[in-house]
This record gives structure tokens, sequence and C-alpha cells, in this order.
């Protein structure tokens, strides 16, 4: 009886595996003799390639880019479905230029529509060779005008580089360096890029305006604005600089981050040496100059990145002082006090004493402590190697001071005066930070707290 019991036992799974069997072969009879189980394109194969692709035009790009995923196959006829004119028609948007819609909302659903196609191309192309999926991506992408170099007659008013820079940042975001190497160097041969950035340099600053506006739109809104970790901006802004020697480094620096016309969004060369600018017009500079100097790349030295502050500001000629003080505080304490002890090290004293006489000025015109002043020429002391030359820059910095105030001083009785008044207003600042410069030192020498 046990024996039976065990005979029973193991028939029962083989008649299961056999009843089991028949239901498959009865479910693939009904979707046709042709039917493979375990085909690449799965359920898709029963349909025709036309029904497929009008399916994919109700899925949005995001839902697309899913399914593209699910297998090879299914993404090459995602692929050949780009290709086709409906469907570059639907995906390319190339409504640019209309800003009617208030808060920049069509703005925003433009940009994230190419966020999501860049990363629709990212996955569908992810089996091709580096190369071969930047030819099949400007293949598509030709199409689209406002994407070239010069291919918008209303740069300003248009979004197209910011879309395609949008769109490039989300493809590439992830690549190793090699391949972000072949993405620069690619879109360098398509635009003709160092071509077009050696007449910008070796022309007089202003004589090339337009020139100068398409390589700053280009570089900012494709290679450099859309990066959210900073080591990527980095990367990027040393791809374009670093072919170049320092004096076009510059020149460069200036033309994509330097001050620029509100009317027509051109490059404001005379700013800089005509009259003291504003924060805003030095920001830009600044956070460049800090992304290089905080960068963790051997391919920029801290002496690097003075050598440059120090090339930049003689662009196109040399900056009011009070300009490149400015500058140097937007840039961060490190490399203000790295700045200073770099002519410290070299005895240009006259010039670091007067530099400190701006640097007071520019504290007290911004209501900035200038306890950060004196402490800046406290911590520069400790580079001189000797008592007497730490002297020597003192009383350097207090002659500074005297001569600074003369100059302005000589320049207002001349006549010399704007209509209104900013050069007397300027020496007033000059005289109370004067005054404020000096009471912090006397806190500091008398080892006095500033009562609250």
């Amino acid at each position: 009886m046990a024996s039976r019991i065990n005979t029973n036992f193991t028939l029962i799974p083989n008649q299961k595996l056999r009843r089991s069997n028949r239901q498959s072969s009865c479910y693939s009879k009904t979707l046709g003799s042709g039917f493979q189980p375990i085909s690449t394109f799965g359920n898709f194969k029963a349909l025709p390639l036309e029904i497929f692709q009008i399916i994919l035009k109700y899925l949005s790009v995001k839902d697309i880019s899913m399914l593209s995923m699910v297998s090879k196959t299914v993404s090459q006829h995602i692929i050949n479905y780009i290709s086709t004119s409906s469907g570059s028609k639907r995906l390319l948007l190339q409504d640019f230029h209309n800003l009617e819609l208030p808060d920049r909302r069509q703005d925003s659903a433009i940009l994230e529509h190419y966020r999501s196609l860049g990363l629709l191309f990212k996955r569908c192309t992810l089996l091709l060779p580096t190369k071969e999926r930047l030819k099949y991506i400007h293949k598509i992408l030709t199409e689209v005008s406002c994407f070239k170099f010069n291919g918008c007659a209303a740069p300003m008013q248009c979004l197209g580089l910011t879309c395609y820079g949008m769109f490039l940042q989300t493809l590439t975001a992830g690549w190793d360096e090699l391949e972000c190497h072949r993405v620069y160097n690619f879109l360098c041969e398509l635009t003709n890029l160092c071509r077009k950035m050696q007449m910008a340099v070796c022309s007089k600053p202003g004589s090339a305006r337009k020139l100068e506006l398409r390589i700053r739109l280009f570089c900012r809104n494709v290679l450099l604005d859309h990066w959210t970790h900073r080591s990527d901006s980095a990367f990027w802004l040393t791809r374009i600089l670093k072919p170049w020697p320092m004096v076009n480094q510059a020149r460069l620096l200036y033309i994509i981050f330097g001050p620029i016309s509100p009317q027509d969004g051109q490059v404001v060369w005379q700013e800089m040496i005509e009259e003291p600018t504003d924060e805003f017009s030095l920001k830009g500079l600044a956070d460049a100059i800090k992304l290089l100097y905080d960068a963790s790349t051997k391919e920029w030295t801290a002496d690097d990145v003075i050598s440059l502050v120090d090339e930049l500001s003689v662009v196109p000629r040399e900056w009011l002082l009070e300009n490149n003080a400015r500058l140097l505080m937007l840039s961060g304490n490190n490399i203000c006090f790295s700045f200073m002890a770099s002519k410290a090290v070299n005895g240009r004293t006259i010039e670091l004493a007067r530099l400190v006489v701006f640097l007071a000025l520019v504290c007290e015109k911004e209501l900035y402590c200038m306890d950060w002043t004196v402490k800046m020429m406290q911590k520069v002391c400790k580079v001189f190697s000797t008592p007497v030359e730490r002297k020597n820059f003192l009383q350097n910095v207090a002659n500074a001071f005297a001569c600074v105030i003369m100059e302005m001083l000589q320049s207002i009785m001349s006549g010399d005066r704007d209509e209104d008044d900013r050069s007397f207003l300027n020496l007033f600042h000059l005289v109370h930070a004067q005054a404020n410069f000096h009471k912090e030192v006397l806190y500091l020498t008398m080892n006095t707290p500033l009562s609250t």
C-alpha cells in the first residue's frame, strides 16, 4: 500500500507538466505559427511596425525612454521612429522664441523636454561606440538650425543653445573623461570653435563683437551652465581654456564671463578701466576663478590661477585698482591672500600697499567689516621674512592711503568732476575707509575688542 502511494505521488507532477505543455502549445497557435516566445521584441513582434510607431505617438518622451530599455530590438525600432519625419517633428520641438507665457513656464517646459530627450538618446545609443553615438545624434539634431553656432538670427532671444546644452548634459552625464574629451573635440570640429576663438582673442577687443557674443553664448549655454557638480563645470571650462597661452586664456575668460551690455548682450571691454564697477559685473569672473582654483585636478595649480588673475587685470588694459580689489574679494579669502602673497614674495610691495588701500575702500562702500582687510594685511605681513621688510610694507600702506587721497583730491580740484559727483563721493568713502582701517589697527594693536 505504501508503494502505491509513492507511485501515485511521482505521477502527479508529470501529468501537470504535460497539461502545461498542451496549454503553451495552444497559446502559441492562437498568435500564429511564427510566434517565438523568447523573441527580444516580445509581444510587439505580432504588431506591424506602423502600428508600433502609432503607439509611440501616444507615449511621453520619458515613457519612450523607459521602453527603449526593454531590449535591443525595441531600442532599434525606436531609433528608426526617431529618424522618421513624423518622429523627428514630434520630438525635436523648435519653439525657442515664444516667450509669451508668464513666469518662464514655457522655458521650463521645453528645457525639461530636451532633458528627457537627452535621456532617451542616451539609452537608445547605449551599445554604440562614442564616435558612432555622436555621429548619429548629430545627424538627427542637424535639422534644428538654432542648435548651430551661427544658426539663429536672434541668439539673445533664443532658447535653442540652452536646450542643446541641456540635451548634451543629460546625454554625457556619467561618462568618463576620455569620452567627454571626444565630445568636446567633436563639437569643436563641428562648429570650428577653436578657429573662431583664435579669431576673437587675436583681434582687437571689441572689433568682433558679434563673434564674441556667439562664443560666449555657445560656451555658456551649451558647455558650462547646466552642470550641478562643480567638478564637471571645471572639466569643461578647462577644455576651453587650457589649449591657449595665458594671455589668451584671460581674454577668453573675459569674453565668456565678463560684463555685458544689457541692451544687446555684447561684451563691454571698457567697464573695468574707466570707472568703478559693481559686484554683478564681476560675479561671473569671480565664480569662474574660484571654480578653477577649487578644481581637484593637476591641470590647474594655485600659481596657474593666480597668474591668470594677474593677466586678467590688464584685459584689455590695466584695470582700475578698485575693480581689481573687488574681484579678489569676490573670489574668496584663499585666492585673495595667494594673490597678495605672490606680490609680497616678488618684492612688489608698493603695488601691494595700494591694493590694501582699495580693499579698504571696497569694504567701506559695501559695508563689509573693515577688520577683514586688517586681518588680511596682518596675514600678508607674515610672508615677509624679516622685520625690516614688514616695517617697510606697513610704511608703504600708510603712504599709499595719503597718496591715493591726494590723487583724488587733485582730480576734483582740477575740475575733473562727474555730473553726479561720483569723484567727490569716492573721496568721501576713501577718507572714511582710512579712518575705519586705522581704528581697526588700533584695536588690534591695543588688543582691545571692538564693542558691539
